[in-house]
């Protein structure tokens, strides 16, 4: 049975970049994820704008101003986004045990973010898309996992 996500409100919305869960990346703290990610968009590109995304109080006005094409995004943004995104959502789940155990209580099942428009990190209105960020939270469960059983 595949675990399917979306909105904060819904099952499984711990699981969704903007659920508040605050997460300390490169010495500062962000809000959620969704705010970190769009701000690594700018890093050594805007400064400022790195800045604005941090502080703004909502992931939806994160993402509205890390999406908004007048901006520049750093030249190497393709090859990094989805380690960033990883190490984010790595962070927010070994910060906060209480939604790692919902992660790790989906045990080997597949997670689908169930956005109707989003076919890169969702799987789109007719669930063709990529899921990379289903992928992720799946590599970040297999992560935590292995790190139980090491300990």
């Amino acid at each position: 049975m595949i675990v399917y996500f979306y909105k904060v409100e819904e099952p499984y919305g711990c699981f969704s970049n903007f659920s508040l869960h605050g997460i300390s990346l490169d010495g500062q703290h962000w809000l959620t994820v969704e705010h970190y990610y769009q701000a690594q968009k700018f890093v050594s590109a805007d400064e400022k704008l790195v800045a604005a995304i941090r502080s703004v109080p909502t992931p939806q006005e994160a993402a509205k101003l890390g999406r908004d094409p007048n901006h520049r995004v750093r030249a190497d943004w393709e090859a990094v986004k989805i380690p960033i995104m990883r190490q984010a959502v790595l962070t927010k789940f070994l910060s906060h045990t209480d939604i790692q155990a919902i992660l790790l209580a989906t045990g080997d099942r597949a997670i689908v973010e169930n956005s109707p428009t989003d076919y890169y990190w969702g799987c789109g209105c007719d669930r063709t898309g990529q899921n990379h960020l289903g992928k992720v939270l799946m590599s970040v469960r297999s992560e935590i996992c292995q790190r139980q059983r090491g300990r």
